[in-house]
């Protein structure tokens, strides 16, 4: 569970690590957060982002949170945000979506508006 995360110079930082229960979605989660330590954070981001991927027992979607300090819209796809201690969440499931179009819904939820 090595958190990933990627600042440049003046950018905010993006962070991504996983719990997962099991082996079966190690994998694409591991690619996801390479994908994600590649995102460009300069231009978009005014705060700071937690992508956190994980499993629930029973269930076999990957779950995905992506917290932010402040409101954003939801992103296409999307539930929330819900208020935590933290700042403000969203969470979003996958099963059968490829790895380049769960990246690019992340993505989106990453560099969502600021509302």
């Amino acid at each position: 569970m090595r958190p990933h995360s990627r600042a440049g110079k003046g950018a905010k930082l993006i962070s991504a690590r996983h719990t997962l229960l099991s082996d079966s979605w190690k994998a694409d989660v591991e690619a996801l957060e390479a994908a994600i330590g590649c995102f460009q954070t300069d231009r978009h981001l005014t705060h700071d982002c937690r992508v956190v991927f994980f499993e629930i027992s029973g269930d076999t979607h990957l779950h995905v949170n992506v917290t932010h300090e402040y409101k954003t819209k939801a992103a296409r796809g999307w539930a929330g945000p819900g208020a935590v201690p933290d700042g403000f969440v969203h969470n979003r499931l996958f099963r059968d979506t490829p790895q380049n179009e769960m990246i690019r819904h992340i993505r989106d939820m990453v560099f969502a508006e600021r509302i």
